[in-house]
């Protein structure tokens, strides 16, 4: 003989008939939504993630078919009051997450990373030289730099503005040397 099982027998059946609302429905009650998330204590950073959260968690439970609610009660109310059920469990689950339980928050988080993250401070210093460098360029030469860049070719850049093809490409090799002169007065 086995034994009894303690607790529930079986999970209580669904004892109201599937109704499928609108997206459209859901998302005009979001003042529940964002009233509970408010009430449960989500930071106002985060509160537009655990409303997308919830969104799409009603979401796809109504795909799944599990929104039974009771014929009995208006159908706005009973989907306010399911609404108002997932947005307390994903507001409890986001509260009670360790990610936010041990978020420190800092001004500048960079300043308590070990090692450098991003460009290096050469690089960066580079960088302003060649930007301080065009800058400083006529602007005719700056447009001939930037041709480059651009997804059509030289030819067609010139026939588009009237130029002979080998006037542009005389443009831009005076333009790549005034560059190149520029950053080398910049470096010494």
């Amino acid at each position: 003989m086995t034994r009894r099982r303690k607790g529930a027998q079986s999970p209580p059946a669904a004892r109201h008939p599937r109704k499928k609302p609108t997206m459209q429905a859901i998302l005009a009650e979001r003042s529940v939504i964002v009233a509970v998330l408010i009430a449960s204590g989500v930071p106002s950073r985060d509160r537009a993630d655990v409303e997308q959260q919830v969104l799409m968690g009603a979401w796809r439970s109504v795909k799944a078919g599990r929104y039974h609610p009771d014929p009995a009660i208006e159908p706005r109310t009973a989907l306010r009051r399911w609404l108002y059920g997932i947005s307390w469990r994903k507001a409890g689950h986001y509260i009670n997450s360790a990610w936010v339980r041990r978020a420190v928050l800092t001004a500048q988080p960079l300043g308590r990373l070990r090692e450098p993250v991003g460009p290096s401070l050469e690089a960066q210093l580079q960088a302003r030289e060649v930007l301080e460098a065009l800058a400083s360029l006529p602007p005719w030469q700056l447009e001939a730099l930037l041709i480059v860049d651009a997804p059509e070719t030289l030819a067609e850049y010139a026939r588009q503005h009237g130029l002979n093809p080998h006037t542009a490409a005389s443009r831009l090799r005076i333009a790549r040397e005034a560059l190149a002169l520029k950053i080398r007065r910049w470096r010494r």
